[in-house]
């Protein structure tokens, strides 16, 4: 069965912030040293950031229901141009995130085609995303979906892990 993919609402907020605490949680143990902690906070923290972003204009949260569940969500930005980033304008796709009972059906690739076609229609003509080294099924995806690698992000710790 295929998803349907919608707007966010405000009552998306609790699966919202539940799945966005997983997101948190998947990168934080791929690299705690570059990802934030999840701590007691996160759920409510990104059910709060999510929901302020629904009223924000360039902001699109999408997600998607099977059976009316809510089963995975995207969220991306119009951005402007950027002088530091050297970056003409475009679209960023910044959360990807489909529950693990729904993956592999589709629902990720449907979620970001979506989110593609919302953004385009605010004339971005190009959208970027950054994924996860050691995500290589996000990687997949992106790439099957016509995304290219164009950089690399490095860290460079400044205080050993002991001190932190």
């Amino acid at each position: 069965m295929a998803p349907v993919i919608r707007p966010a609402r405000p009552e998306d907020g609790p699966a919202l912030g539940r799945m966005g605490a997983a997101l948190i949680q998947m990168h934080h143990d791929q690299d705690p040293r570059r990802f934030m902690a999840p701590g007691d906070d996160a759920e409510s923290g990104y059910r709060w950031w999510l929901t302020k972003e629904l009223k924000r204009a360039g902001a699109v949260v999408l997600v998607a229901e099977r059976e009316g569940a809510v089963v995975g969500y995207a969220y991306g930005t119009v951005e402007g141009r950027d002088w530091n980033a050297l970056r003409e304008p475009h679209g960023e796709l910044h959360d990807l995130w489909v529950e693990a009972s729904a993956r592999g059906g589709g629902v990720g690739a449907a979620l970001a085609e979506e989110l593609v076609r919302r953004l385009r229609a605010q004339g971005v003509p190009r959208i970027m995303l950054m994924a996860e080294v050691g995500n290589d099924s996000a990687r997949r995806l992106f790439t099957r979906l016509g995304w290219r690698p164009t950089m690399v992000e490095m860290t460079r710790e400044l205080v050993p892990p002991s001190e932190a």
